[in-house]
């Protein structure tokens, strides 16, 4: 046998292999969102078991109707597009610690919304969305704008630039918040939380939906975008095209979250890196299962919440926070030895 079919030989069972622990992780996202998901129709104040779910009286089917399962599909659609988004700016930016949360995405949607609240203050919620999202692509071009006219060497510096950016855009939005008191509606903005999710108060989530799907279709474009512009251009990638459709897909859906439940700290980051760890980085490949673990990351995180101090419960941007940190460090320190 001649080397080539050696090498052919033996890239059969490797890539066997590799559809085979695919599917293990696809199944494990699954599982852990099925268990998760469970659990959260079932925790609350409200007396509701499995049993009930099948003969439901007024008041259960009053609570599982305008509370559990609104408050489940909010989760799973904030969870999975947050993600998704995260993944798309980690491909586009070419630096694994890129995110919605890590760029300032998050805090010029706050700002857009303070300003729409202080001088369009009529603007209805879906109003207040669309300003979010012009600030959220204004700031996710400018961020773009300026670490292409830097030369950054270390991958840990270029989300440094974010967060600095992201500290300057919060610190106006504080500003005007505290000067036209606003600031205890800010704080809804910035802590995300499910509890005051019911039935006709989630829907506009759905239109994330659309975005994710959007992504899933555009894939491609945006790993060979993830290649550098001169590397797009080449292969007839409309360069700016894409990555202006990525920013808007990362904008759109971080107001959207942003209004309808608030911030949840590291979802964009932590979860995409994470399976990009486990699967490789191919964008079309890894975006299901990016969707699906960052829909079960958020509900972990409610769930968690909901029980620690129970019968009351703990913002989940907190838990979130929490968890999410101390997988940021890990991620960080883990870069910092590989770069050794």
């Amino acid at each position: 046998m001649t080397s080539t079919d050696e090498r052919r030989s033996g890239a059969a069972p490797t890539r066997v292999r590799r559809r085979g622990v695919q599917r293990r992780h696809v199944a494990a996202a699954l599982a852990a969102l099925v268990l998760a998901s469970f659990a959260s129709l079932f925790i609350g104040v409200g007396d509701l078991t499995p049993g009930d779910v099948l003969d439901p009286d007024a008041a259960q089917a009053r609570v599982l109707w305008t509370s559990r399962v609104p408050r489940l599909l909010a989760i799973l659609l904030a969870g999975s597009a947050m993600a998704v988004a995260g993944l798309v700016m980690m491909h586009l930016t070419r630096n694994r610690f890129v995110s919605p949360q890590t760029a300032g995405t998050t805090e010029w949607v706050g700002l857009g919304i303070v300003v729409a609240t202080l001088w369009l203050g009529g603007t209805s919620v879906l109003g207040k969305m669309a300003i979010g999202m012009l600030f959220a692509l204004v700031g996710n071009g400018f961020f773009v704008w300026l670490l292409q006219r830097l030369v950054l060497t270390d991958i840990v510096v270029v989300p440094l630039v974010g967060i600095l950016l992201g500290g300057v855009v919060s610190a106006a939005t504080t500003f005007l918040a505290y000067r036209f008191d606003l600031l205890q509606s800010m704080d809804a903005w910035v802590n995300g939380d499910f509890s005051g999710v019911l039935a006709g108060r989630y829907e506009l989530l759905w239109l994330v939906l659309a975005a994710t799907v959007v992504a899933y279709l555009w894939a491609d474009r945006f790993s060979v975008a993830g290649m550098g512009e001169s590397f797009a251009v080449n292969l007839g990638v409309a360069y700016t095209r894409v990555v202006l459709v990525g920013l808007a897909i990362a904008s759109i859906v971080t107001a959207i979250v942003v209004v309808s439940v608030g911030s949840i700290p590291f979802l964009g980051l932590v979860v995409p890196n994470l399976v990009t760890l486990a699967m490789g980085d191919n964008l079309r490949r890894v975006l299901p299962v990016t969707a699906l673990t960052g829909a079960a990351f958020v509900l972990i995180c409610d769930v968690l919440a909901r029980t620690i101090r129970y019968p009351y419960e703990v913002p989940v941007g907190m838990v979130g926070g929490v968890v999410g940190g101390v997988l940021f460090v890990w991620l960080l320190l883990r870069a910092r030895r590989r770069a050794l």
